[in-house]
């Protein structure tokens, strides 16, 4: 039985990587491209046995790695970049048919931040340090000590760019990791092992484990060998792995979903305020920070959806490989089952779709605005994760900050305005983890990242990463005490 599946003319080994190995699993699963639902391959299916292996080889290569000066670990995260960089093609046209992300993003935007993460992260190494300081004549000194092997578990919607958010980091700090792709899009973590080993890196540092949620999820996150635990995805998901990581008090950073606000005022301008509401069915609405709620002042919201229905309406939906396309296919049937649930319960109880609210062919879901939506309503409350976004109207500051603020999450939010006064009085007042004012999805890697409330806990980005990715020491030292040997 041959291990390897041609993806768009790309050769894509399907085990998990372990301790610098392919891994082959009694069993394995399905993986179909979203564009046309065809079987791309056939998945080694891990389980607790591949978990525990995956581990026990980050484990015995931790020491090794942790070892290794700053200068070399930054060394091979940048020849990691160069192997993107050399394959970047390759990784984009893969990572496209399996998730149904536009080929254009990936090639252009997607890709390239994948190898400036590596880049990123090893520079930003060498950066760290704190000059010493004094207490009472005594000499304090912090270091970052690597914490151990790390499980990093990430979701489907953007595969390598979030893993690699998570990996650069990692890797750079010293620790060793066990990934696990999510099941729907497992392909372009599997290439990253192969550039990861061409790079240099040192075998059971990067492993790589494949498939499905709790079989071998729990295995990873109650493994009393783990040090830390990255997730991005549900707020289910999370609180499953909250539980296992208890039972040894694994440090967590978890970052999940959201119901962000688009904020609308008056004195916005408004073409600018419909680009970025347009911008929000980017990667057909399967975007955690997307603001999906478009809260808009009352003196304003019938141009403001006036013109929005038109730019939204000139939208191209369609193959992703498509130049041309705007809006891809949602990932897989169930979730175009869960987008089109939220939609038939929100009109059944009353919304109106402005545009959209239905399926299209296969798994295209039509780019859908509803009005008349209440704010305890299931559609404002819950997170679809698709081409969904929801329409209400204000006052005033108070009303708007108030509608903003209601919900369960915090990851992010979106101000347009043009009073500078009013974007930081207002701003200040959104819980939020991010706050983008007359801008979206604008992240630079120095910048703490994570959510509040229920889309997640801790921060990630630049000095961050390293707080939550090292054991910090402080060693303090007195002036005296000392024998001279000279």
């Amino acid at each position: 039985m041959s291990h390897k599946i041609n993806v768009a003319g790309v050769s894509v080994d399907t085990r998990h990587w372990i301790g610098g190995e392919r891994v082959a699993s009694a069993d394995t699963f399905t993986d179909h491209s979203p564009i046309d639902g065809s079987a791309l391959g056939e998945i080694s299916r891990g389980t607790p046995t591949e978990a525990a292996a995956a581990v026990a080889a980050a484990k015995a290569a931790f020491p090794g790695w942790a070892a290794t000066p700053w200068a070399e670990r930054a060394r091979i995260l940048h020849a990691i970049a160069d192997g993107v960089e050399k394959r970047l093609e390759e990784l984009a046209i893969v990572e496209t048919t399996d998730n149904g992300a536009l080929l254009r993003s990936h090639r252009r935007g997607v890709m390239p931040r994948v190898a400036h993460n590596f880049r990123f992260f090893a520079d930003w190494l060498l950066t760290l340090g704190h000059e010493d300081f004094e207490t009472r004549g005594h000499t304090n000194h912090v270091s970052w000590d690597p914490a151990g092997p790390c499980v990093l578990i990430t979701p489907w919607n953007a595969p390598l760019m979030l893993a690699t958010w998570k990996v650069a980091p990692a890797l750079a700090a010293g620790d060793t990791v066990i990934l696990k792709p999510a099941e729907w899009s497992p392909l372009t973590a599997s290439l990253l092992a192969d550039i990861a080993a061409e790079a240099g890196l040192p075998a059971g540092v990067l492993n790589v484990v494949q498939g499905y949620g709790s079989e071998i999820g729990d295995a990873l996150t109650s493994h009393p060998d783990v040090r830390r635990i990255s997730f991005t995805g549900s707020v289910p998901t999370a609180k499953r792995i909250s539980e296992s990581a208890a039972a040894h008090l694994t440090p967590l950073s978890l970052e999940l979903g959201g119901k962000s606000p688009l904020l609308v005022f008056a004195d916005a301008d408004l073409d600018l305020a419909v680009d970025l509401a347009v911008e929000q069915y980017d990667n057909a609405g399967q975007v955690c920070l997307a603001a999906t709620r478009f809260l808009v002042e009352e003196s304003v919201a019938e141009e403001f959806t006036r013109r929005f229905v038109e730019r939204a309406g000139a939208l191209v939906q369609g193959d992703p490989r498509d130049e041309a396309t705007d809006i891809g296919p949602n990932i897989h049937p169930r979730q175009l089952e869960k987008i089109d649930g939220f939609v038939q319960r929100a009109l059944a109880g009353g919304a109106k779709a402005v545009i959209g609210g239905r399926r299209g062919d296969g798994q295209f879901y039509a780019p859908t605005l509803l009005t008349d939506v209440r704010q305890d309503s299931e559609i404002v409350q819950e997170e679809v994760f698709g081409p969904v976004l929801t329409l209400q109207t204000f006052a005033d500051e108070e009303e708007a900050v108030r509608l903003a603020n209601d919900t369960r999450f915090g990851l992010a939010a979106t101000l347009a305005t043009g009073d500078r006064e009013r974007a930081e009085r207002v701003g200040a007042q959104l819980v939020a983890g991010t706050v983008w004012v007359n801008c979206f999805f604008v992240r630079d890697l120095q910048a703490p990242f994570g959510g509040s409330r229920h889309s997640g806990v801790g921060r990630e980005g630049g000095t961050w990463s390293f707080d939550f990715y090292c054991d910090l020491k402080n060693t303090v030292t007195a002036p005296k005490g000392w024998t001279d040997r000279g």
